[in-house]
């Protein structure tokens, strides 16, 4: 059906740059293994047809990215050459005014009019589309990396090599991890500690990752059903783990995005937390009964 369900990873360059790009998915169906993604985010190339327009999971990515902190939104008009010429402009104003709807400066955010099957058959009018694409990248501003603070990884996925063991894949949060430093896996109920006997970022072998790498490290002694994604690998005693939280929180309203009905202590949500995936519990002040949207 085309519908991509798990996000992918591959890794590409311009003149200036090197680039960790992450495939999310599209479907919104799957909207929770976008926000594993959309977390990770330094930027997000927001595609949407040129032919069909807006559709109800184009408002609910850019909502997403917004709420989880992406800084940056590119978008990228797919499907040029499938649509009708005059109705072009239509699709790319109202793309802006949801942009601006969900807080991001619609009028300035760059909007590319391209085709991506047409690159890919090599047809040079669309090709340097491409281009344009990523000379907007170029541009944005390079994020800032927690280099200095205790390693942080969380767990995205988990691979097991034959003959070689258990490999951790992530996004390094902050912090520095050298080939042969002790680690700690935290999370879930389940700790275990471990050494880094294998480092890579995009399948090169590397002595040292850092914050904002796409890395995969090869665990000593441990089993594939030893750790689950949503843990974290961390630099041994300095995070401490917690299960239960006091915060302030708003209820998005419908509108937002958000929910129709209010709820009561003990109601069950999703929580997501960087990687991680769970059901949590909802204790409500003493005084407060009910918690409304909005």
């Amino acid at each position: 059906r085309g519908i991509t369900i798990n996000a992918h990873h591959l890794e590409y360059e311009s003149d200036t740059r090197n680039y960790a790009h992450i495939d999310c998915p599209g479907h919104k169906d799957y909207i929770k293994n976008m926000i594993t993604g959309a977390a990770q985010m330094d930027a997000a190339i927001l595609v949407v047809s040129a032919a069909d327009g807006a559709q109800p999971q184009t408002r609910e990515h850019i909502l997403l990215a917004k709420h989880v902190g992406v800084p940056n939104l590119i978008v990228f008009l797919n499907k040029c050459d499938k649509a009708i010429p005059d109705l072009i402009p239509l699709v790319e104003h109202e793309i802006r005014e949801i942009l601006t709807k969900n807080g991001y400066n619609g009028s300035e955010i760059p909007i590319i009019q391209g085709s991506a099957l047409k690159a890919l058959d090599g047809d040079e009018n669309y090709l340097s589309k491409i281009a344009d694409l990523v000379a907007e990248l170029d541009k944005l501003p390079l994020p800032l990396r927690d280099i200095d603070k205790p390693f942080l990884m969380p767990i995205e996925d988990i691979y097991s090599i034959t003959g070689r063991g258990t490999t951790a894949s992530g996004r390094v949060e902050r912090g520095t991890l050298t080939l042969g430093e002790e680690i700690e896996i935290l999370g879930l109920d389940k700790d275990t500690s471990t050494v880094a006997i294998g480092l890579e970022i995009f399948k090169k072998s590397k002595t040292q990752i850092q914050a904002g790498d796409n890395a995969a490290i090869l665990l000593r002694g441990i089993k594939h059903s030893d750790i689950k994604k949503g843990q974290v690998i961390v630099k041994p005693n300095s995070l401490k783990v917690y299960s239960q939280f006091k915060a302030e929180v708003y209820i998005l309203t419908e509108e937002e995005g958000g929910r129709k009905k209010s709820f009561r202590t003990n109601y069950r949500p999703q929580f997501f937390f960087r990687t991680a995936n769970v059901t949590g519990v909802i204790t409500l002040p003493e005084d407060v009964a009910v918690a409304m949207p909005g």
